[in-house]
């Protein structure tokens, strides 16, 4: 039978050999930037060097080696990205190009030094940062769901072993009935990290109840938001934390089969998640006879075309079946009856990354962190106007303050300096999710507090912005989103939700009428109420935050003609201040209309009836000499 324990000792023994080990960050973000050069420059660089170089650690392997290069899953700074680690010292470099690779093994390899310009620096203070440990990004985060990824090759599951994974899926099947299962989970407190926030040990314990012979896990993978990423990280990073999360639901509920719903888009994650799953069988961890206990689990992986509303389970469960992705009403649920008419658990991939953390650290550990109604971290994707954007993972409860301000670095006013007086509005939970202002900054981030304000956790989308953007035009933007989404089976959100969106159409360029107001509130609310899935239910909500907090910003807009950001090309009106024009010409040669007039060395003039709005002539001006309202 596999031996956990001694793959994990024998890794470990294996490791200790090597003085130095480098990791090259080989998500799809480095990638994209240029990793795998880097990774291959290293690799000659340590040659050169005449330097023993593996990359791959066997076991049993009693020789001693200088280095071990290997690359890494998604760190979550991408920012900053190339990213390559050097351990045991914790040197983390950021923006590395692969023509570094040489200083790299010549100064830090060989002789144990730093290379200051390759360091993170600190926007706030301009402080050089050795590592993860002393950059504020990290330090100020709880890494759970996201802790090994970065840190362990995903694609070894020797370390992934050594790491203490696959254990709690061996306690599973061995020591735990399906009932124990559930209720520990239910105990945990360990809710849905997708959107809905229902309690996973629940959703467990209502599937288990299914007397049928078939039942599945299904992990959901069809990760749509905007700029959202978390789930393709896990299972780019750690994707045998996946496969060991739908191990222990499966015992818990009694499944013999799962599925891995993934984007088609994820070709990185796709290719981690299928290889970690057919190793997990050569091992013999999935498969016949799971750990001796008797019972079987097999896991494949399907790829999604892509469609927002395939992230609703029941949409996910027909395009699995082969069926155009649409939402059917409930009940029955998944759970009485789901993929083929079977019960089935739908659990994200971050929920079920976290599912072994639960059994390994134990209730008690786990409900420590967080809120008493929401315990453990959850991941967000930080981005916007903020000095450091990326993946992060923080306790429920973490304020927006302490994430915009410390785990970001601060807000970014217009000319991209740190001000964070221009702090306007941070935009949560995706696109069904809801703007929040400086109001709310100290507020603990959890299901239910954000619930109460008309936001909600979602997947785990963070957008903050300044005062340079026009919320009208942000509402505008999701509601795009959410209508070009929609499946279209249900009337409310297939038209509801296109009313809406010519509304704000015709109020962002200066045509809107005061009535729109009370028809956009009415369309929210009975698109919220009968819209069939959640994509129609929470479609709304962009436009009901903003109303509800800037509904200054519509009256400017409706009754002024005038978009106080700056933002809505309709209405913007660009003007020559006579008093500072020098009469350069710049501006006139840049105007494509060509309607600025005017003599040499004399103040011009716009003719407003001939300008296209373009700010050609607002951005050519050196004397800040066009005003822009």
């Amino acid at each position: 039978m596999l031996n956990l324990d001694q793959i994990k000792k024998d890794y470990q023994e294996a490791l200790a050999h090597y003085k130095k080990r480098i990791v090259v960050c080989a998500g799809t973000g480095c990638i994209a930037n240029g990793s795998l050069k880097i990774y291959s420059a290293l690799k000659d660089s340590l040659a050169m060097h005449s330097l023993d170089v593996s990359i791959e650690l066997k076991a049993h392997d009693e020789h001693d080696h200088d280095v071990l290069i290997s690359g890494s899953g998604c760190q979550g700074f991408c920012q900053v990205g190339p990213l390559v680690t050097v351990e045991p010292d914790g040197v983390l470099y950021a923006h590395v190009k692969p023509e570094d690779a040489d200083e790299i093994v010549g100064q830090t390899i060989v002789q144990g030094k730093l290379i200051d310009r390759l360091l993170y620096v600190n926007p706030a203070d301009g402080r050089h940062c050795k590592g993860a440990g002393d950059i504020p990004f990290y330090t100020r985060q709880k890494r759970t769901a996201l802790k090994e990824c970065g840190h362990l090759d995903p694609e070894n599951v020797n370390e992934y072993i050594s790491h203490g994974g696959y254990f709690a899926a061996r306690d599973a099947y061995q020591k735990y009935s399906a009932e124990e299962l559930c209720k520990l989970y239910q105990d945990s407190g360990l809710r849905g990290r997708g959107g809905g926030g229902f309690s996973t040990g629940l959703k467990w314990e209502l599937t288990r109840r299914q007397v049928n012979e078939k039942k599945y896990i299904v992990c959901n993978g069809d990760e749509g938001d905007p700029g959202a990423f978390m789930d393709r990280s896990i299972l780019e990073g750690n994707p045998h934390s996946v496969v060991e999360g739908m191990m222990i639901a499966a015992a818990a509920v009694g499944a013999d089969e799962g599925y891995v719903y993934v984007r088609m888009e994820y070709p990185l994650a796709c290719t981690r998640i299928r290889k970690a799953i057919s190793v997990a069988e050569e091992l013999g961890i999935l498969g016949d006879n799971v750990f001796g206990s008797g019972k079987s689990f097999r896991i494949s992986v399907v790829e999604g075309a892509g469609a927002f509303v395939c992230g609703e389970e029941t949409a996910l469960l027909a395009s699995i079946e082969g069926k155009r992705g649409m939402p059917n009403p409930k009940p029955p649920f998944p759970a009485e009856s789901g993929l083929y008419g079977k019960p089935t658990v739908i659990n994200n991939v971050e929920t079920l990354a976290l599912v072994p953390v639960v059994m390994r650290e134990g209730v008690e550990a786990f409900r420590k962190v967080g809120v008493a109604k929401s315990p453990g971290t959850k991941t967000f994707a930080l981005t916007g106007h903020v000095a450091n954007t990326g993946l992060i993972e923080v306790p429920f409860g973490t304020t927006l303050r302490q994430i915009i301000f410390e785990i970001g670095g601060g807000v970014l006013d217009k000319d991209g300096k740190i001000n964070n007086e221009a702090f306007k509005a941070v935009q949560i939970g995706g696109p069904s999710g809801g703007c929040l202002t400086r109001e709310h900054l100290d507020m603990s981030l959890d299901y239910d507090s954000l619930g109460a304000v008309g936001a909600m956790v979602g997947s785990g989308g963070l957008v903050v912005m300044n005062d340079s953007s026009c919320m009208v035009k942000i509402a505008h933007f999701f509601m795009s989103f959410i209508q070009n989404e929609s499946c279209g089976k249900c009337t409310f959100c297939r038209i509801g939700t296109r009313r809406m969106l010519e509304i704000l159409t015709r109020i962002t360029e200066g045509k809107g009428v005061l009535e729109d107001i009370d028809r956009l509130e009415e369309l929210s609310v009975n698109i919220n109420k009968a819209s069939l899935c959640g994509l129609g239910q929470t479609g709304p909500n962009s436009v009901l935050t903003t109303l509800r907090y800037f509904k200054h910003e519509y009256l400017a807009h409706i009754e002024e003609k005038r978009c106080p950001a700056g933002v809505c090309t309709a209405l913007l009106r660009y003007e020559i201040i006579p008093e500072k024009c020098i009469g350069c010409t710049a501006c006139a040669r840049k105007c494509p209309a060509q309607c600025i007039t005017g003599t040499v060395k004399q103040p011009h003039v716009i003719d407003q009836d001939k300008c296209i709005k373009c700010g050609s002539c607002y951005k050519a001006c050196k004397f800040n000499a066009i005003s822009k309202g």
